[in-house]
């Protein structure tokens, strides 16, 4: 059996989102570890804390990190076998990193909170925004992209994420993508909505946040992953060091191509995913990409328990 394992970025965490790992003792000592690392109780707010202060974006970028190595070591404790590849969804490629050992453990909280910062400064609360489209096939959503930066003095839309079939995220200045979640029902799009996020990620918005990006990580040691790693830019895995960086802070500005990894995934024979952390966001999307893969979100002690027998 072939199998993957994928890492969730942000909109996967909730308040009590750790409650289903409490037999797991690998999950808290990796919170406690990631606490002293950044000077933070971050298990307290998973357990008991507000959602407001869990969902700003420079707690939930370490948080989710945090919660996807947590799974991943309590995983590998319990003789979980290795996986053919991994991935991650925008912040998770940062996770699978660290899975991976390119990455170190705190290495990689310091500079996710780091990416954090700088995308909220490079673009003023209310000036971008983002929205899904659901029902229209690529090609139109990327004409509507166009369009209305085309017409546009200073604005612009781009297509963010490309989740599923028939799902894209679209992401710019937040009257462009006004118009765009309008010209989409228009063009019969299923749903089109305006999503709760105020930094407009993987799109042009986020090019001046990369530029920090690109100096962080050039003062940050990588080392060549030793198990493959499919990045989000293109759905390749790297081996060099240099290419690696650039297509790290390359991800600020451009579309998670999550469809794209998937098939990647499939096309070298992997039959089964597993995600890797709480929420099951990527099944939903990894079952919608192709029927045939088997993707099972490890939500819990159970499930984790569970993966160990049967992904080997």
């Amino acid at each position: 059996m072939k199998f993957a394992f994928v890492f969730p970025g942000q909109g996967s965490q909730s308040v009590g989102m750790m409650n289903g790992y409490n037999d797991l003792p690998k999950i808290r000592d990796t919170f406690t570890e990631a606490s002293e690392i950044l000077g933070q109780d971050f298990w307290t707010m998973v357990t008991d804390g507000q959602a407001d202060n869990l969902n700003l974006t420079i707690n939930t970028q370490p948080l989710m990190l945090t919660a996807g190595i947590a799974v991943y070591r309590a995983w590998s404790e319990l003789g979980g076998g290795k996986p053919a590849f991994l991935a991650g969804h925008s912040l998770g490629e940062y996770t699978a990193l660290v899975a991976a050992e390119a990455l170190a453990f705190e290495d990689a909280l310091k500079l996710v909170r780091f990416r954090a910062q700088v995308m909220q400064q490079a673009v003023p609360e209310g000036v971008g925004g983002m929205a899904a489209i659901l029902g229209l096939d690529d090609n139109i959503i990327e004409s509507i992209c166009t369009e209305i930066t085309n017409n546009s003095d200073n604005e612009s839309l781009e297509p963010a994420n490309f989740n599923s079939p028939g799902q894209v995220v679209i992401a710019g200045h937040k009257n462009a993508v006004s118009q765009g979640i309008n010209l989409a029902k228009e063009k019969g799009a299923k749903r089109a909505v305006m999503l709760p996020m105020s930094i407009p990620s993987h799109c042009a918005l986020m090019r001046p946040a990369a530029q920090e990006m690109q100096k962080q990580l050039e003062q940050t040691t990588l080392q060549t992953p030793n198990i493959p790693v499919l990045h989000n830019v293109d759905a390749k895995h790297h081996d060099d060091i240099s290419a690696m960086k650039d297509i790290l802070a390359k991800q600020l500005y451009n579309p998670v191509r999550w469809v794209d990894i998937i098939r990647t995934l499939t096309a070298a024979n992997v039959t089964h995913i597993a995600e890797c952390g709480p929420g099951k966001v990527l099944a939903g999307l990894n079952k919608r990409i192709d029927r045939n893969l088997r993707s099972s979100p490890l939500t819990d002690n159970e499930t984790v328990r569970q993966a160990t027998t049967e992904l080997k």
